[in-house]
């Protein structure tokens, strides 16, 4: 019996975010392969947005193309807060489903509600004109994904009680994290009585290599499985969960994830609190919670490689190599022309659009005093 939407959806989505680049161009001939084996396990849900470049059009030209219209669910977004008129809001949906190649979407986000980008969806009246859209088929299932605490996101569904479904971040390290709050949301959902699609189960990537005491308590417990397993099984193990998503970036990731997710098994109790232990143990490592979205970047006046940065900074926060650290930066500024931590002129952008919530300017003047010589 059916008791919520998408309860009959494998657990494992394709977060299309993160795809193989090759000189900063998606990979079409890898994502085509990674597509194959993802379809060929029995899942079947690719999750986009009108705000990731070239990913709408790798979808098309990698499983829309390629694949019968009814193998397939296809999720997008609209972060409505980039526009500067209500027609231009409204078009992203049109845009989105050219760029795609389809005549509808299965489940269509508003996308990154939450702090000051909430308003931006009630100026330009965007849950009345994509409910006519959802009216008129272009849209089946109508949802927002969220990133604030949780009681900004109780006003929002007491406001909007015709949404669907919420997609949260929620991973093991960020379940009891103040500035997330994953526990509360989650929480808050259910009370409502919404489905989740759970966003960011590693964490951006950060699971996958925790800190080696972490790895060492996985893999007591089971030598043979990944640390991304342990948190996708974990995210995928809570009640009401339509599915997780998995933002993977190569074919060793699809196959790894599939490995443990074909015929998933959801936690022990045992298990449960294996991955106590590892939360309780990241809490204890002061690193910069960033994901690597990038929402940071795309106003950046001075092309700052802000995750980069932030990346080489938790590199020596969390195994205490300031060599490799430096090393990491280096690369990810210079070697990509981006611009460094001590370009930043303190115009605020990046941390009005930071889902992470990270104090964005003090943490790049530290570390240009680490990473710069």
């Amino acid at each position: 019996m059916k008791e919520y939407l998408g309860q009959e959806i494998k657990k494992l989505g394709f977060g299309m975010m993160r795809l193989p680049q090759n000189d900063g161009v998606i990979d079409l001939e890898q994502t085509k392969e990674m597509v194959d084996l993802y379809m060929n396990a029995g899942f079947n849900y690719f999750d986009t947005s009108w705000g990731y470049p070239g990913s709408e059009e790798a979808i098309k030209a990698a499983v829309v193309d390629r694949y019968p219209r009814e193998q397939y669910l296809l999720a997008s977004k609209c972060p409505v807060w980039i526009a500067k008129t209500a027609e231009a809001a409204q078009q992203m949906l049109d845009t989105s489903l050219e760029r795609a190649g389809v005549e509808y979407f299965d489940y269509y986000l508003l996308h990154n509600l939450g702090e000051h980008r909430t308003h931006f969806f009630d100026d330009y009246d965007i849950w009345n004109y994509m409910a006519k859209k959802k009216e008129e088929g272009v849209i089946k299932h109508l949802g927002f994904s969220f990133h604030d605490k949780a009681d900004a996101l109780d006003e929002i569904l007491k406001a909007h009680p015709e949404m669907e479904f919420v997609q949260l971040q929620i991973n093991y390290a960020d379940w009891e994290n103040p500035s997330v709050e994953a526990r509360k949301c989650y929480e808050v959902a259910r009370k409502h009585k919404k489905p989740v699609i759970i966003m960011e189960p590693v964490k951006g990537g950060t699971l996958a290599n925790p800190p080696k005491q972490v790895t060492d308590y996985f893999k007591a417990a089971d030598p043979a499985a990944s640390p991304s397993s342990w948190a996708i099984r974990y995210a995928a193990s809570l009640d009401g969960v339509i599915t997780v998503l998995s933002g993977m970036s190569s074919v060793e990731q699809v196959k790894d994830n599939i490995s443990y997710m074909k015929d998933f098994k959801a936690l022990t109790k045992e298990e449960y609190e294996v991955v106590e232990k590892a939360r309780v143990c990241l809490a204890s490592y002061p690193t910069i919670p960033c994901t690597s979205c990038t929402y940071c970047m795309k106003g950046c006046p001075k092309s700052i490689a802000i995750y980069g940065t932030f990346e080489a900074v938790n590199i020596e926060k969390m195994y205490g190599d300031l060599e490799a650290a430096k090393g990491k930066y280096n690369w990810n500024t210079k070697g990509h022309r981006w611009g460094k931590a001590s370009d930043c002129v303190e115009c605020g952008k990046c941390e009005e659009v930071c889902p992470q919530h990270i104090s964005i300017r003090a943490e790049l003047k530290a570390a240009a005093v680490l990473l710069e010589d």
